[in-house]
């Protein structure tokens, strides 16, 4: 009987101590959306089926004039729009919205609906500076105006995802100044959706790197699309949309960078160049799009 007791307790110790030098699982890969605007030809079933057919996981549903559904319309359009798209087996992780303070036109109808469909993240509406006018006064009166944001945000246990763009007297086109903005509310309230593409526009070299590294605390969502600098009709040199992996963005750098921010939020794609006409043309050009990303995050371990 010692005996085999002995070797039960042998054997219990040596399953708990292959148990404990085991390999923790591996964390979940990123799960990528697309932007609904991109497919405002479809909608219920038939947008859905199309996300699911070319490979995505979700769905960033537009929640603004002219998108999948009209603000005054939330209550009544989204759930069920919801329901449709998750009974396909996708995720709606976030939404898009014209929301730009608390006082926005139905701002806290919207944020109900998200709660009571477990949505977390919505991108909110950006500001602009005025140029003749300091910054520095202008950054002070648009925390004024996020303070309300935040704790309607924190009430319904949503988040607000500043979307970076490039361009002029555009606030977050550096991305320094989202930091300024941000630095005293909570991250779970207000945070960035952190455009990798406009972020190279306005940082080629290493701009975008520091501009990452800044946001890092606040970066909530990924936005992906690609770019190169060439000459516009007139001759003047701007930015042009580009297919993914055929412009300047340095995703193997970026998606690296991402891995070891410890970065799980949403990631949504985005198709800004010329599209062809034909339908299914535009599918095969996203689907070879996503098929790109999914081989970037695949190398970089998201």
């Amino acid at each position: 009987m010692a005996s085999q007791i002995s070797r039960r307790t042998l054997l219990g110790a040596a399953v708990c101590l292959r148990a404990a030098h085991a390999s923790p699982p591996p964390p979940p890969r990123l799960k990528v959306s697309i932007f609904s605007k991109h497919l405002n030809f479809l909608a219920g079933d038939d947008l859905a089926a199309a996300a699911g057919r070319i490979g995505f996981d979700g769905v960033d549903l537009t929640v603004r004039k002219g998108g999948h559904v009209e603000p005054e319309r939330v209550r009544q359009d989204l759930p069920p729009l919801v329901a449709t798209i998750r009974r396909h087996g996708l995720e709606v992780p976030m939404i898009t919205t014209d929301i730009a303070d608390a006082q926005t036109p139905h701002a806290e109808e919207i944020l109900q609906t998200m709660q009571d469909l477990g949505i977390p993240d919505y991108r909110w509406l950006g500001f602009r500076y005025d140029p003749a006018r300091p910054y520095p006064a202008q950054l002070d009166e648009m925390k004024r105006r996020i303070a309300p944001l935040a704790a309607l945000n924190s009430r319904h246990r949503a988040c607000a995802m500043y979307h970076t763009h490039s361009g002029r007297n555009l606030v977050g086109a550096s991305i320094w100044d989202l930091y300024i903005l941000l630095k005293d509310f909570d991250p779970k309230a207000v945070g960035v959706n952190y455009d990798v593409a406009h972020a190279t526009v306005e940082g080629g070299l290493g701009g975008w790197i520091d501009s990452y590294r800044i946001a890092t605390p606040y970066i909530r969502g990924l936005a992906v699309k690609d770019f190169a600098w060439g000459k516009d009709p007139k001759g003047e040199w701007q930015p042009l949309w580009a297919p993914l992996g055929q412009g300047m963005v340095r995703f193997p750098e970026f998606f690296a960078m991402v891995k070891g921010s410890g970065f799980s939020g949403p990631v949504q794609m985005h198709f800004e160049y010329s599209m062809p006409e034909a339908r299914e043309e535009v599918y095969a050009a996203m689907k070879r799009d996503l098929g790109q990303l999914r081989g970037y995050l695949e190398k970089a371990g998201l």
